[in-house]
């Protein structure tokens, strides 16, 4: 079988207008995969140059392929399982700065390049002050992209039409307005080593070079081990660096001050090309939206269905009482504490619905089960409180979530002899298994509600939410007197 590169597969030629800052699974199933749907379907002539942040990477086996491969999607779009392979030819090389510094900094006279992306982990972006504008390279990401900077300004005589528009795909809510501040502070750290053009710098940095926050949303398992024989089959190729993904993604990204969202749409015309990417004025609403819609159902969902004797997602989503639980957290509890148009509420539910239903993928419901009590603490407690102060009354599936961490957080045994096994901050699993001690449910209750300082920290104590204490103790009494599943059911006939 012939190796995948561009002496066996024709490799189409684009403009260089990207500098990718990673090399890893999510930015090629992700950010890459984007550029090819511009390239393909909206005329943007792009490519990505990818740079690898760390000295260690995947840059050199890119290239052996000439910076070739595939991305495969895994999931069900409007009800159809999707199971597609697409050429991504959009990355026109990978460099090592760590390797060859010089060929680094050479991008930023690459007049062309508008966008700089990246994905160097949440650590990624920070500020380190031992860095310094002449090291080869600095070793922080937002040094690396400041030496840029200075290169690209020096190179062009400060020239407003050659700054830059920023993008961070890090998983940090806010990620742009944290990489700004880190810019900004290396601006200032290294004044003295821009000498005379330090105030002109700062600002064209300040002015010209626009970081915007994003919001990114697909899950991207990786290299497909198991199937890497059936696909290379498939393709006739023998690509060692297929990449494999759901079939959803979601790219929301908020405009910077000073760049008009009508600006950015059309140097980055993802919507052109009927890509599923929100361009916003604001972020938070979106990030709130996954973390409610999404992570939120996703950590109830779990013990639930796992005390109910499911160990599946999809197998919960698709179970007659267990599903119809889901189907009320979701779309009835927590979609009314957003605020977002309904139509758009709706939509993104069902996308997620379908994601939970992949074929593809057997999520197993304890792999989220993993801190779950500080898991409910950021993605339902505050649902649950704006449900209160709207409606007035406990959303009941959201507190039966709560029981049903509770008393996952028990330990033992579940009925067909499967082990618990909680999992989380030591302290917080020392609590509940003197709670449980005690074998009282309304204490119990209380010193989970009651754990302000090592759970719910500026929620308080939860004990002061009218009603709450009752609610839980009864749901916790009713689990061990009749089980999960039966109680679910009862919930859901009332």
């Amino acid at each position: 079988m012939q190796k995948l590169n561009s002496t066996t597969h024709r490799k189409r030629t684009y403009t260089e207008r990207i500098i990718q800052f990673g090399e890893g699974n999510f930015l090629r199933a992700f950010v890459d995969w984007i550029v090819q749907g511009m390239n393909d379907r909206a005329a943007f002539d792009g490519s990505v140059v990818i740079v690898q942040p760390i000295a260690q990477g995947m840059v050199g086996k890119l290239n052996e392929q000439d910076c070739m491969y595939h991305v495969n999607l895994q999931g069900l779009i409007d009800g159809q399982a999707v199971n597609s392979l697409t050429l991504i030819d959009s990355v026109s090389r990978a460099m090592n700065p760590y390797d060859n510094f010089d060929e680094y900094l050479r991008l930023a006279e690459v007049p062309t390049i508008r966008f700089v992306i990246s994905n160097t982990t949440e650590a990624g972006i920070a500020f380190d002050d031992t860095c310094k504008l002449h090291d080869r390279p600095a070793s922080s990401y937002p040094g690396k992209l400041v030496q840029l900077l200075w290169h690209r300004f020096c190179t062009f005589g400060g020239d407003p039409s050659k700054g830059l528009i920023i993008m961070p795909c890090e998983l940090i809510f806010l990620n742009g307005h944290h990489l700004r501040e880190c810019i900004d502070r290396y601006v200032e750290l290294w004044r003295d080593d821009f000498g005379t053009r330090y105030e002109a710098f700062r600002q064209w940095v300040a002015t010209c070079c626009h970081v915007c926050a994003t919001l990114v949303d697909r899950i991207v398992p990786g290299f497909p081990r198991r199937e890497i024989a059936e696909i290379q089959e498939r393709l006739g190729y023998e690509d060692n660096m297929v990449v494999q993904g759901e079939a959803f993604h979601l790219w929301v990204i908020e405009t910077a001050p000073g760049l008009p969202i009508e600006q950015l749409e059309r140097e980055f015309p993802a919507t052109k090309a009927g890509l599923n990417v929100v361009f916003t004025h604001n972020e938070a609403p979106y990030h709130e939206r996954k973390v409610t819609l999404l992570n939120g159902p996703h950590t109830v969902l779990a013990p639930v269905a796992f005390l109910s004797g499911i160990n599946i997602v999809r197998d919960a989503c698709k179970h007659p009482v267990v599903g119809r639980f889901v189907d009320r957290v979701m779309n009835h509890e927590l979609m009314s504490t957003l605020n977002l148009p309904e139509a758009e509420l709706r939509q993104f539910a069902a996308d997620v619905m379908e994601r939970f239903l992949n074929p593809f993928v057997d999520h197993q419901v304890t792999s989220i089960m993993l801190n779950s009590f500080p898991k409910f603490q950021t993605r339902d407690l505050p649902g649950l409180k704006t449900y209160l102060e709207r409606r007035g009354e406990l959303p009941k599936g959201i507190v039966l979530g709560l029981a049903a961490i509770t008393t996952y957080y028990r330990g033992g045994t579940r009925s067909d002899g499967v082990a618990i096994s909680p999992n989380d901050d030591q302290r917080i699993l020392d609590l509940l298994t003197a709670l449980w001690q005690t074998g009282d449910m309304r204490k119990i209750a209380e010193g989970v509600l009651g754990a302000d300082n090592l759970i719910w920290h500026e929620h308080g104590n939860l004990n002061d939410i009218p009603g709450l204490t009752d609610m839980l103790t009864s749901m916790l009494e009713k689990i061990q007197r009749q089980g999960m599943l039966a109680t679910v059911e009862e919930l859901l006939e009332e």
